[in-house]
């Protein structure tokens, strides 16, 4: 069926026939994007004339008016019908039957309808009290009637909004600023509001209505196109969903990028966060502008009035202070420009030095200079010189300034010239509700808290470098750790470092993630934990830029992501590293020293043969942390100590998912009693907080937890019970549990480690299949990151040695298998 064909039948029909046109235009595959959109339009004004011709018989001065998205022919799917019915004010009766004519038959058809009735005079009434009302009618498009009515009501608004503008613009701004704080940034989320999020078809909107005051432009390149993309995702999302929906839920993207005819899901992420990239640059010159242009006509007259005019003498221009920044670098009017001088075609290192420069005065580089230095500049040599990396390292070390920066010269390609492995990384998601922010994003997030601790290190330059490229093996497959090392030495070598900074930049990119690893999951009392680490690192100064790195990451990654306690772990594992590295033995296991308060409870359990309970808040980081702000809410630690028996894991994990008590950080070893103590006991020293209430009393813990041992408390049901009483609710799917085995991690034990989505009672199920297969928990070490609970348990059979690689393997299995039942 052709266009004319769908509109003859939608003139032809009526309602029914503009219903059956419109499903015939949105499942047409020959047509998608914008010729849909204006298709879809131009429909729907052929049906509306219709309606009001036969609604509108004898009456004058009157006009249907579209606004908003439908006045800009962009009508979506599940889009909402924007309409002004415009009158002279002469018949109001007749307006009001022809009104009913109009909006009821849209009704009938289930499409939304957003509608007004005014007179010119009251339409410009209420656009002036209402922002949102004049951005609407900026988009104001005649469908039927009278047609100088409707003309002279754009000249009008269009008038007023010019007029207007110096008051308009800062409050728009400000609506922009206040739905951003609300809706978070699109470039980010993963999921989006492909509508209200920053960057999106909001801001797309309003700099249309900026362009429209005449008082500022936005940078077009890109716009249009970014624009349009958005709009073909929301358009592909009303289809899949069938809704009039604006969020791109995660259930929903496989379908909208099938729709849309790309790879994946990430594929599709990618090209939102990419247009949303440019919409936001765009956002943020153009506000930049308009704050510059509104604040140069409030000086004016001041300024004409001091220095006759403003204007330099014996010249017909204005004067603009330039200071200078750097070679070839000036600021003027709260922007970093390029001098008169600079020749960016003879100077390749002038990008990173007016980038560095920008950074260190905390001010924007203006959009003119990036332009201009994306145009001219030549290429960097290979090797950099020593200037470029400098500067590199100097742009790195800013701090948040960073962050702008480097935003304006990827907006127009610098980066990528600079660095083409940055194109892989470039907006690509990160599908881990840990993470804030896209992989690329990160990286400048991870360098600007790195810069934050170069006085802590001996060569920040070195922990710069590497905090940009530590997951920038994140764009290839396989281990990002493994092929971001490869990628690493290959560009720190074309960037200039020798080869032994090359050497020391690689392996801090290869093992970024060691000590955060092993400082949770491993047992730093053992001695091979602590020499596999050493061994990794390889000397100390090392050491002392991987330590700086992890908490780098780890801060830059998101809230969950670091603690005291968790920096407590990593600093311990490091000095521990550190005396190894220094060539001190590690301490034997068995002859790591309990505190005063273990100790005590140690000796109480053995004396009396039962367990003993301390629990106790903890706001204060613990020791050699330094308080940081506010004290941070650790949670509570309670210490156990219970005499070596069989099921003491499971049975605390189970009085502790009873009390609705969530286990943050859990340690278990067994403790050597003094000379003359028969008996060994377990220590448990946990981190647990309420999920909600208050904490239980530590005697009715106490007095549970007896009862698990002896078997006469039934945890299991319990639990069961509790489960089955409340309904399941619906959420993201989780990954499958995993779980494997790490043989070389201890000579004294098996190492087994389990990653799964955290649940309540989950520790509890993990430590009664572990009793179940018949092997001791030697020590355990659980961290919980964000829904995600990491575990390590270091195993070993009755005889009390580490497990065969078979029966290891058949341990790890049949604990898969539990978990995914």
């Amino acid at each position: 069926m052709t266009g004319t064909d769908v509109q003859k039948e939608a003139e032809d029909s009526g309602p029914s026939g503009y219903a059956a046109a419109r499903l015939s235009l949105l499942t047409e595959e020959a047509r998608s994007g914008p010729p849909r959109r204006a298709a879809l339009a131009e429909l729907t004004d052929d049906w509306l004339t219709g309606l009001f011709a036969a609604g509108a018989e004898g009456l004058r001065g009157a006009s249907l008016v579209a606004v908003g998205g439908y006045g800009r022919g962009e009508l979506s799917p599940r889009s909402d019908l924007d309409l002004l019915l415009l009158h002279d004010g002469s018949d109001a009766k007749a307006v009001a039957a022809l009104a009913d004519r109009l909006w009821y038959p849209v009704w009938d058809l289930g499409l939304d309808l957003d509608h007004s009735v005014r007179t010119p005079a009251e339409a410009r009434k209420t656009a002036g009290e209402d922002l949102k009302v004049q951005l609407g009618l900026l988009d104001a498009r005649h469908i039927a009637g009278d047609l100088g009515l409707t003309a002279s009501l754009r000249t009008a608004v269009l008038a007023d909004w010019r007029n207007q503008a110096p008051k308009r613009l800062p409050e728009l701004q400000e609506l922009c600023a206040e739905r951003a704080e609300r809706q978070g940034e699109l470039q980010y989320l993963l999921e989006p509001d492909l509508k209200e999020a920053r960057g999106g078809l909001r801001d797309a909107t309003a700099l249309r209505a900026v362009a429209a005051s005449w008082l500022a432009d936005a940078p077009r390149e890109g716009l249009a196109d970014a624009r349009r993309r958005l709009l073909d995702i929301r358009d592909a999302l009303h289809l899949a969903t069938g809704r009039a929906t604006d969020r791109l839920a995660l259930q929903e993207q496989d379908q909208v990028a099938a729709e849309l005819g790309l790879l994946d899901a990430d594929t599709l992420l990618r090209q939102v966060y990419e247009a949303a990239r440019l919409i936001s640059y765009a956002s943020d010159v153009t506000w930049r502008e308009v704050g510059r242009v509104l604040r140069s006509r409030a000086v004016r007259p001041r300024l004409r009035a001091m220095l006759g005019g403003g204007r330099a003498l014996g010249s017909g221009k204005p004067t603009a202070e330039r200071s200078p920044l750097a070679e070839g670098v000036v600021e003027q009017d709260g922007e970093v420009v390029l001098a008169r001088a600079a020749r960016p075609e003879r100077d390749p290192v002038l990008p990173l030095r007016a980038a560095a420069a920008a950074a260190q005065a905390g001010l924007p580089l203006s959009l003119h200079a990036v332009r201009r230095l994306a145009a001219t500049v030549r290429p960097l040599p290979t090797p950099w010189p020593a200037e470029a990396r400098e500067q590199l390292v100097t742009l790195l070390g800013s701090g948040r300034p960073t962050i702008e920066v480097w935003e304006a010269l990827e907006a127009e390609g610098l980066i990528t010239r600079l660095l083409p492995d940055w194109e892989r990384v470039r907006c690509r998601p990160q599908r881990n509700a840990v993470h804030l922010w896209t992989v690329d994003r990160h990286l400048i997030e991870t360098a600007v808290r790195a810069s934050e601790f170069t006085r802590r290190v001996s060569r920040p330059d070195l922990l710069l470098v590497a905090a940009l490229l530590h997951d920038i093996g994140k764009g290839w497959p396989g281990d990002h750790s493994v092929a971001g090392e490869i990628i690493a030495k290959d560009v720190a070598t074309r960037i200039g470092f020798d080869r032994h900074d090359v050497t020391v930049i690689a392996t801090l990119v290869r093992h970024h993630l060691t000590l955060i690893d092993t400082a949770t999951r491993r047992d730093l009392e053992d001695p091979a934990t602590v020499r596999s680490v050493a061994e990794a690192v390889g000397s100390e100064g090392t050491l002392e830029l991987l330590h700086a790195l992890t908490e780098a990451d780890a801060l830059a990654t998101g809230p969950a992501a670091w603690s005291s306690w968790r920096g407590s772990l990593v600093a311990d594992l490091v000095k521990r590293v550190s005396a190894v590295l220094a060539g001190d033995a590690p301490d034997d296991p068995e002859e790591a020293a309990p505190t005063a308060e273990q100790e005590r409870l140690a000796l109480e359990a053995a004396a009396t043969g039962s367990p003993v309970l301390s629990l106790r808040a903890q706001t204060e980081p613990p020791a050699g942390q330094e308080p940081s702000g506010d004290p941070e809410p650790l949670g509570v630690e309670l210490l156990i100590a219970v005499p070596d028996q069989p099921g003491v894991l499971p049975a605390v994990a189970g009085v502790l998912a009873m009390h609705r008590l969530t286990v943050r950080t859990a340690e278990l070893r067994s403790l050597h009693l003094p000379d003359g103590v028969d008996g060994s006991v377990l220590l448990l020293d946990w981190r647990v907080a309420a999920e909600y209430g208050s904490l239980p009393q530590a005697a009715r813990l106490r007095s549970d937890l007896v009862r698990a041992l002896d078997g006469s408390l039934d945890i299991a049901g319990r639990l069961a019970e509790r489960d089955a009483a409340y309904p399941r609710r619906r959420g993201v799917i989780a990954p499958a549990a995993r779980v494997s085995v790490h043989p070389a991690a201890s000579r004294l034990a098996t190492v087994i480690e389990v990653r799964s989505q955290d649940a309540p009672g989950l520790l509890f199920r993990i430590g009664r299949a572990l009793e179940d297969a018949n092997v001791q928990v030697r020590s355990a070490h659980v961290s919980t990151l964000g829904a995600n609970a990491v575990d390590a348990f270091y195993v070993t059979g009755p005889e009390g040695a580490p497990l065969p690689g078979d029966e290891a393997a058949a341990v790890a299995r049949k604990l898969e298998e539990t978990l995914r039942g």
